[in-house]
Order: structure tokens, then C-alpha cells, then sequence
């Protein structure tokens, strides 16, 4: 029975995507109806600038984005670790948890409106790539810090202090002793805020500028045109991608362990 159940939620979730990918070398331009097998999809693909350049500007925004995220996520949970105050902790926590439960579409005008006054009024700066990528950098954060504090708090709690009683320096004690301890929270953080940032439209939607899209938004574009075989193309691309990185990091975890 509970194989039975397992099978139905696995089948559920990942039939659509499976559906996706055969028809991603359908000859027809129509998702429906099977008219042949080929690969051209994938030849035209790499051939539209457009979505290349979609894919260029999303691919940085995710890496660069979850490369700082991560980076402040990761301080910022530990400072949070480190604050001796319950009250005062929780209550830094409930605001953390803020822009997860808040809608994306709050998020999105919020984040519009606030660029508008500070970028636009204040420095003249028109909305494009560095609003997108701040954009990304702010909803990113939240839930590195999420990832990484379940890794804090498995530490033993006097292992800094052991480390700074044996000669160590606040700051070697959190290279060399706190951070190979928490590397697998880290890792998790930055793989969540990456899928996030490729993943992202409403807040995109609202923070990006003219000339700059990427793929959720050009996606959403053609959209209205009808979806074609080429976008099928991608997304198998990307699927594949993150699978091989989920092994990746799976089989050094595994090994790490070891």
C-alpha cells in the first residue's frame, strides 16, 4: 500500500515533466498529436538568439545571486546562532520568515516600488539587470539562512569556544572549525536559492527593465503566441542539468560521509 501510495505522488509529479520531454522531439509543432521523431527542436533552439540571451541573463542572475546569497545567508544565520537572547532570536527568525509566507506579488511591487524611489528618483538608474539581480539577491537570503541554521544548531555548543581556547582567532574558528560542520547546509542553501532565482517570474516581472528577460518572463511572452517545441527543448536541457547536479552533489555528500 504505501509503495502504491509512493508510486501515485512520484507519477503525479513527474509524468507532466516526463510528457514534456517526449515531445520535445516530436516532429509537430503541436504538444498534442505525435507527427514523428526528430531533433530539430534542439538545433533551432541554440539558433534563437533570443532565447539565448534570455537563458545568458537567467543563468548569471542564479549564479550570482545564489554565489551572495549564500555568502550573507550563511552570516547572518550564524549571527542569528550565536545571539544569546531567545526573545530577540525568534523574533529575527519570524522576520526571515516574512518574504517566504509573503506573496510574491507583494514581494514584486514592493521591491518595484522601492527601486522606482531609490534607483530611479534618487540616482537616475533605470530598472534592468543590477534591480533584477538585487531583486533575486533579497528573496534568496531567507532561505539560505533557513538551510543553514538546522546545521548550526547539530553543533556541538562549545566547539568555538574549545577552538578559541586552543589558540584560535573568532574569525579561524569559524573558517576552520564552523564551516566544514555546516558545509552540507550550505551547499543545500545555495542549490535552493539558485533553483529559485532560474525558477522566478512575478518578482522578476516586476523589477526587471527593458531589454533585459529572462526565461520565465520571455516564456511567458511567447506564451500568448502559443508554446513551442523549442521551450519543451530547454526545459528537457534543464532537467537533465539539474538532475546530473543533484548526483553530483548527492555522491559527494556520500562520499564526504565516508
Amino acid at each position: 500500500m504505501q509503495r502504491s501510495y509512493l508510486a501515485l505522488i512520484y507519477a503525479v509529479l513527474y509524468a507532466p515533466i516526463l510528457i514534456l520531454m517526449v515531445f520535445s522531439f516530436n516532429e509537430g509543432k503541436r504538444g498534442g498529436k505525435w507527427q514523428g521523431f526528430t531533433f530539430k527542436w534542439y538545433g533551432e533552439l541554440f539558433n534563437d538568439s533570443q532565447i539565448m540571451k534570455a537563458l545568458y541573463y537567467t543563468l548569471t542572475i542564479a549564479l550570482i545571486a545564489s554565489i551572495v546569497a549564500t555568502l550573507i545567508g550563511t552570516l547572518a544565520a550564524y549571527g542569528i546562532h550565536r545571539y544569546k537572547k531567545k526573545w530577540a532570536k525568534k523574533s529575527i527568525l519570524a522576520v526571515n520568515n516574512i518574504p517566504i509566507l509573503n506573496p510574491d506579488i507583494v514581494t514584486g511591487v514592493a521591491l518595484m516600488v522601492w527601486f522606482a524611489f531609490l534607483f530611479n528618483a534618487i540616482f537616475g538608474i533605470r530598472n534592468g539587470f543590477l534591480t533584477l539581480l538585487i531583486a533575486h539577491i533579497t528573496f534568496c537570503i531567507p532561505y539560505v539562512v533557513l538551510s543553514v541554521l538546522p546545521k548550526l544548531k547539530q553543533m556541538p555548543k562549545d566547539t568555538v569556544e574549545a577552538a578559541m581556547d586552543l589558540g584560535a582567532k573568532p574569525s579561524q574558528a569559524f573558517m576552520k572549525v564552523v564551516l566544514p560542520e555546516i558545509k552540507p547546509g550550505i551547499v543545500t542553501g545555495a542549490l535552493i536559492a539558485f533553483t529559485l532565482s532560474i525558477d522566478d517570474f512575478v518578482i522578476s516581472f516586476f523589477t526587471t527593465g527593458s531589454g533585459v528577460q529572462n526565461l520565465s518572463i520571455s516564456i511567458f511572452s511567447m506564451a500568448r503566441k502559443g508554446i513551442s517545441p523549442k521551450i519543451n527543448a530547454l526545459s528537457t536541457l534543464m532537467f537533465l542539468a539539474v538532475i546530473g547536479l543533484l548526483i553530483v552533489v548527492n555522491k559527494r555528500s556520500k562520499i564526504e560521509d565516508l
